[in-house]
Protein backbone atom coordinates (compact mmCIF):
# COMPACT_ATOMS: atom_id res chain seq x y z
CA UNK A 1 0.00 0.00 0.00
CA UNK A 2 2.93 2.28 -0.85
CA UNK A 3 4.40 2.08 2.65
CA UNK A 4 8.02 1.06 3.17
CA UNK A 5 8.11 -2.10 5.30
CA UNK A 6 9.52 -5.61 5.17
CA UNK A 7 7.28 -7.91 3.17
CA UNK A 8 7.23 -10.81 0.75
CA UNK A 9 5.33 -8.81 -1.88
CA UNK A 10 3.34 -5.58 -2.11
CA UNK A 11 -0.23 -5.68 -0.84
CA UNK A 12 -2.05 -3.19 -3.00
CA UNK A 13 -5.38 -3.73 -1.27
CA UNK A 14 -7.20 -6.25 0.91
CA UNK A 15 -10.53 -6.85 -0.74
CA UNK A 16 -11.63 -9.73 -2.98
CA UNK A 17 -11.42 -7.54 -6.09
CA UNK A 18 -8.20 -5.68 -5.18
CA UNK A 19 -5.36 -5.57 -7.69
CA UNK A 20 -2.51 -7.93 -6.77
CA UNK A 21 1.25 -7.63 -7.15
CA UNK A 22 1.53 -10.58 -9.56
CA UNK A 23 5.23 -10.09 -10.33
CA UNK A 24 6.07 -9.70 -6.63
CA UNK A 25 4.05 -12.77 -5.61
CA UNK A 26 5.64 -14.92 -8.31
CA UNK A 27 9.15 -13.70 -7.41
CA UNK A 28 8.56 -14.36 -3.71
CA UNK A 29 7.33 -17.89 -4.54
CA UNK A 30 10.50 -18.49 -6.59
CA UNK A 31 12.57 -17.34 -3.59
CA UNK A 32 10.79 -19.86 -1.34
CA UNK A 33 11.26 -22.62 -3.94
CA UNK A 34 15.00 -21.83 -3.91
CA UNK A 35 15.01 -22.17 -0.11
CA UNK A 36 13.33 -25.57 -0.40
CA UNK A 37 15.86 -26.64 -3.06
CA UNK A 38 18.70 -25.54 -0.78
CA UNK A 39 17.31 -27.66 2.07
CA UNK A 40 17.00 -30.64 -0.30
CA UNK A 41 20.66 -30.17 -1.33
CA UNK A 42 21.49 -30.13 2.40
CA UNK A 43 19.93 -33.58 2.77
CA UNK A 44 16.34 -32.89 3.82
CA UNK A 45 13.91 -34.61 1.45
CA UNK A 46 11.25 -32.20 0.19
CA UNK A 47 8.52 -34.53 1.46
CA UNK A 48 9.82 -33.71 4.98
CA UNK A 49 9.31 -29.97 4.55
CA UNK A 50 6.19 -28.10 5.67
CA UNK A 51 5.67 -24.60 4.31
CA UNK A 52 3.89 -22.24 6.62
CA UNK A 53 3.31 -18.66 7.45
CA UNK A 54 1.13 -16.01 8.99
CA UNK A 55 -0.82 -13.47 6.93
CA UNK A 56 1.26 -12.63 3.86
CA UNK A 57 3.60 -15.53 4.69
CA UNK A 58 0.67 -17.96 4.80
CA UNK A 59 -0.62 -16.62 1.49
CA UNK A 60 2.82 -17.17 -0.01
CA UNK A 61 3.04 -20.70 1.45
CA UNK A 62 -0.26 -21.61 -0.25
CA UNK A 63 0.70 -20.06 -3.59
CA UNK A 64 4.16 -21.66 -3.56
CA UNK A 65 2.74 -25.10 -2.75
CA UNK A 66 0.33 -24.89 -5.68
CA UNK A 67 3.07 -23.88 -8.12
CA UNK A 68 6.08 -25.96 -7.05
CA UNK A 69 7.23 -29.24 -8.56
CA UNK A 70 8.65 -30.36 -5.19
CA UNK A 71 6.55 -32.84 -3.17
CA UNK A 72 6.00 -31.21 0.24
CA UNK A 73 4.81 -32.61 3.59
CA UNK A 74 2.12 -30.00 4.33
CA UNK A 75 1.09 -26.38 4.64
CA UNK A 76 0.29 -24.27 7.71
CA UNK A 77 -1.65 -21.24 6.53
CA UNK A 78 -2.49 -18.82 9.35
CA UNK A 79 -4.77 -15.77 8.96
CA UNK A 80 -4.29 -15.60 5.20
CA UNK A 81 -5.75 -15.87 1.71
CA UNK A 82 -4.85 -17.44 -1.64
CA UNK A 83 -3.07 -14.87 -3.80
CA UNK A 84 -3.71 -14.80 -7.55
CA UNK A 85 -6.62 -17.22 -6.96
CA UNK A 86 -8.21 -16.38 -10.32
CA UNK A 87 -5.07 -17.46 -12.23
CA UNK A 88 -5.51 -21.11 -11.26
CA UNK A 89 -7.59 -23.28 -13.60
CA UNK A 90 -11.13 -24.19 -12.59
CA UNK A 91 -11.39 -27.61 -11.00
CA UNK A 92 -8.68 -29.90 -9.75
CA UNK A 93 -5.10 -29.10 -10.66
CA UNK A 94 -2.74 -31.87 -11.68
CA UNK A 95 0.05 -31.10 -9.25
CA UNK A 96 2.60 -33.05 -7.26
CA UNK A 97 0.98 -31.66 -4.09
CA UNK A 98 -2.60 -32.50 -5.06
CA UNK A 99 -3.03 -34.62 -1.89
CA UNK A 100 -1.08 -32.35 0.46
CA UNK A 101 -2.49 -31.81 3.95
CA UNK A 102 -3.29 -28.18 4.70
CA UNK A 103 -4.15 -26.67 8.07
CA UNK A 104 -5.67 -23.26 7.56
CA UNK A 105 -6.46 -21.23 10.69
CA UNK A 106 -8.23 -17.89 11.08
CA UNK A 107 -9.61 -15.68 13.82
CA UNK A 108 -13.30 -14.81 13.61
CA UNK A 109 -12.56 -11.18 14.60
CA UNK A 110 -9.67 -10.50 12.18
CA UNK A 111 -10.01 -6.86 11.05
CA UNK A 112 -7.08 -6.97 8.59
CA UNK A 113 -7.71 -10.23 6.69
CA UNK A 114 -11.42 -10.87 7.28
CA UNK A 115 -12.58 -14.39 8.09
CA UNK A 116 -14.48 -14.38 4.78
CA UNK A 117 -11.12 -14.36 2.90
CA UNK A 118 -10.00 -17.43 4.83
CA UNK A 119 -13.22 -19.33 4.22
CA UNK A 120 -13.27 -18.39 0.52
CA UNK A 121 -9.69 -19.62 0.27
CA UNK A 122 -10.55 -22.91 1.96
CA UNK A 123 -13.48 -23.48 -0.40
CA UNK A 124 -11.31 -22.64 -3.44
CA UNK A 125 -8.58 -25.03 -2.28
CA UNK A 126 -11.14 -27.81 -1.88
CA UNK A 127 -12.02 -27.48 -5.58
CA UNK A 128 -8.36 -27.71 -6.59
CA UNK A 129 -6.88 -30.26 -4.19
CA UNK A 130 -8.05 -33.32 -2.27
CA UNK A 131 -10.78 -31.72 -0.12
CA UNK A 132 -10.41 -34.39 2.57
CA UNK A 133 -6.89 -33.12 3.33
CA UNK A 134 -7.88 -29.49 3.91
CA UNK A 135 -8.76 -28.44 7.45
CA UNK A 136 -10.09 -24.96 8.17
CA UNK A 137 -10.25 -23.92 11.83
CA UNK A 138 -11.58 -20.71 13.29
CA UNK A 139 -10.81 -19.26 16.70
CA UNK A 140 -13.41 -17.29 18.61
CA UNK A 141 -12.42 -13.75 19.48
CA UNK A 142 -9.03 -13.96 17.73
CA UNK A 143 -8.00 -10.91 15.72
CA UNK A 144 -5.07 -10.75 13.24
CA UNK A 145 -2.88 -12.61 15.68
CA UNK A 146 -2.47 -16.04 17.20
CA UNK A 147 -3.62 -17.88 20.28
CA UNK A 148 -2.55 -20.89 22.36
CA UNK A 149 -5.27 -23.10 20.84
CA UNK A 150 -4.07 -22.27 17.31
CA UNK A 151 -0.44 -22.99 18.22
CA UNK A 152 -1.50 -26.31 19.79
CA UNK A 153 -3.33 -27.20 16.57
CA UNK A 154 -0.26 -26.21 14.53
CA UNK A 155 2.00 -28.39 16.69
CA UNK A 156 -0.34 -31.37 16.35
CA UNK A 157 -0.40 -30.87 12.57
CA UNK A 158 3.40 -30.80 12.41
CA UNK A 159 3.73 -33.83 14.69
CA UNK A 160 1.27 -35.78 12.54
CA UNK A 161 2.77 -34.92 9.16
CA UNK A 162 6.45 -34.90 10.16
CA UNK A 163 6.80 -37.90 12.45
CA UNK A 164 10.26 -38.45 13.94
CA UNK A 165 12.75 -40.29 11.75
CA UNK A 166 14.81 -43.14 13.13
Amino acid sequence: MNMAMPSWFDIIGLSPDAQEDEAGIKQAAENVKLLVEQEVRNGIPSHRIILGGFSQGGALALYTTLTTQQKLAGVLALSCWLPLRTTFPQGSINAVNKDIPILQCHGDCDPLVPLMFGSLTSERLKTMLNPGNITFKTYSGMMHSSCIEEMTDAKQFIDKHLPPVD
